[in-house]
């Protein structure tokens, strides 16, 4: 990989950020980040699926070797130190549940001069911490990248666009970007590129690792729901 190429979880980060606000677009952006680290880390063959269990499929290393992203070496750690392996979901799971997640991918982004952070006053009491876009060229091309795979009909995409097109759909993210009526007619499209319909193994992982965040971001409101209602019973 490029030294100097985003990690998914840095081009997600982008696309969940209001450019001159700098607040958040989505409102499941931990568990789209979640899923863009397990699609890295499978894209980067440092994890695969064990595909020899039909009834459950566990994440397993394949490599140890550092990924030069203190997220993605973390997530690696705690995958390799687990004491048992667990699902794809379970670990996208897990990933999003990380402390301060959003303002460590947030960080690496200012490190590298493309965001700055900066704080809103809330009221009276409160601040909160906020991340403006200051170079717009990243996240430009990454938006040029995600129409061209989606506002035309070819099938040979790049493989990490796919799977970041799998996992901005997953939380919402392409309607704010694109426009709803712009992408209504794209309907079948996405449902292609969100299928995984692309050569290689890794890359049809990491989409199913896309495809786990759209599961998680589905049923949260009802967990969030049940929870809230089960605390104004007790």
């Amino acid at each position: 990989m490029n030294p100097d190429e985003l990690h998914l979880h840095e081009e997600l980060m982008l696309l969940a950020l209001h450019d001159t606000k700098g607040t958040f677009l989505g409102v499941h952006t931990n568990i789209g980040l979640g899923g863009a680290i397990a699609a890295e880390l499978l894209l980067q063959e440092r994890i695969r699926i064990d595909e020899s269990r039909r009834w459950r499929k566990l994440v397993e290393v394949r490599s140890s070797r550092r990924a030069e992203d203190s997220i993605l070496d973390e997530c690696l750690t705690r995958v390799r130190s687990a004491r048992r392996r667990a699902s794809i979901q379970t670990w996208i799971g897990r990933f999003s549940s990380m402390s301060k997640l959003r303002r460590r991918v947030a960080g690496r982004l200012c490190q590298r001069g493309i965001l700055k952070v900066d704080e809103k006053q809330i009221l009276v009491l409160f601040r909160q911490r906020i991340y403006p876009e200051f170079d717009p060229g990243p996240e430009r091309e990454i938006v040029e990248r995600l129409r061209a795979a989606i506002f035309s009909d070819d099938r040979e995409v790049e493989p990490r666009t796919v799977v970041l097109a799998s996992l901005a759909h997953s939380v919402g993210l392409l309607k704010p970007i694109f426009g709803r009526r712009e992408l209504r007619p794209r309907r079948d499209r996405l449902k292609s590129l969100v299928k995984g319909d692309v050569i290689g193994r890794a890359t049809a992982d990491a989409v199913e690792a896309a495809q786990a965040a759209v599961a998680a971001a589905a049923v949260m409101p009802a967990i969030i729901a049940a929870s809230s209602t089960a605390s104004h019973a007790s």
